[in-house]
């Protein structure tokens, strides 16, 4: 029995819908391809990245300097036609560096007003550059941004053009002239993405390709129409109710001091993860499913996503950080529980 008629996943999906998800594999796949000609793999975040994008969510890509975070992002935007900025953060930037600002201009007959000039995150995709190399309230001018999907100024909303995407890279916090997020910044990413080091075999293939002459131009893929049009068509990509109460019990499981955690979690976690995590492993798991040419969303989709929706929302404590154990310890072994409950 295929996907689409799947019994048990709910109702099937219509004929449209079906050619379209086909449409966005396809879609997926010659993006994979381009972006291939400029960066060395790095499959699992492009596929994140993705995941993000057409999930409507927002993205935290987390690595040292250095392994090509901001070149991924421009390159990705690059397959994009729509508009691209970016904010380099430093401790120096300032809330309407990022928003905008009224400026006083010259009219005629000698009069002056204020006008309001429209900041870099006017934008359908911004690159936030080392988000935590600003203080917390530089960071905050974000977050009506990327919850509400507009700015305020002196007292006036502006709404901010779809679909809008904000991609953000974090420098290790153990960095000098770092400045930790929120958790309430935090929790405003789909995805806390892991960049880590490339293997051999690549690095010797990205000293190859960067050390010659200049990067190639990569071709338009995708336009504001088509992404609004997947974006929705993810939306209505059905999950088995099962797969709900997975999501549940899994999110429920990281807070220590309710009654569903497990024993052995509670000295780990000081912080568990909140109900937009339980959106966001949906999300995410729909996204991935349609991506990869399925019809209905799988437990594998669920497990895949989990690691980057739950690592930046479980808080571990300082026993478990003395311990060398992480969020996504804690994430992989609470999988691991509902498995065998299962």
């Amino acid at each position: 029995m295929s996907d689409a008629s799947s019994a048990s996943s709910g109702t099937p999906l219509p004929a449209d819908d079906v050619a379209a998800i086909d449409e966005l594999r396809a879609t997926y796949a010659r993006l994979t391809t381009e972006l291939s000609r400029v960066i060395v793999g790095q499959n699992h975040v492009i596929e994140q990245l993705c995941i993000c994008l057409f999930a409507r969510g927002h993205a935290l890509l987390m690595g040292v300097p250095g392994l090509a975070k901001t070149l991924l992002i421009s390159k990705l935007a690059e397959t994009m036609s729509l508009a691209f900025s970016r904010i380099q953060f430093t401790p120096d930037l300032m809330p309407m560096d990022i928003t905008g600002t009224d400026i006083l201009q010259e009219l005629p007959g000698g009069k002056r007003a204020f006008e309001f000039a429209k900041g870099p995150v006017f934008a359908n995709i911004v690159l936030a550059d080392e988000i935590n190399r600003a203080p917390a309230k530089t960071q905050a001018a974000m977050l009506e941004a990327m919850q509400e999907h507009k700015v305020t100024v002196a007292g006036r909303t502006y709404t901010l053009d779809s679909p809008f995407f904000v991609l953000a890279t974090q420098n290790p916090i153990e960095q000098e002239g770092t400045y930790p997020l929120p958790e309430a910044q935090l929790d405003r990413f789909m995805f806390m993405i892991g960049v880590d080091y490339p293997s051999r075999d690549e690095e010797i293939a990205i000293a190859k390709s960067t050390t010659g002459t200049r990067l190639p131009e990569l071709s338009h893929i995708l336009d504001g129409p088509r992404v609004l049009a997947f974006q929705d068509l993810v939306r209505r990509v059905p999950v088995p109710e099962h797969l709900y109460a997975l999501a549940v019990d899994l999110v429920r499981r990281t807070r220590p001091r309710t009654s569903d955690a497990p024993e052995w979690l509670k000295p780990l976690v000081g912080w568990g993860a909140g109900p937009r995590a339980v959106q966001y492993l949906i999300l995410g798991a729909k996204a991935r499913a349609a991506l990869l040419g399925s019809y209905v969303v799988r437990r594998e989709d669920i497990t895949a996503v989990a690691g980057p929706v739950l690592r930046h929302r479980v808080m571990t404590t300082f026993t478990a950080e003395s311990e060398g154990i992480t969020s996504l310890n804690v994430t992989d072994r609470l999988l691991t529980d509902l498995a065998k409950e299962l």
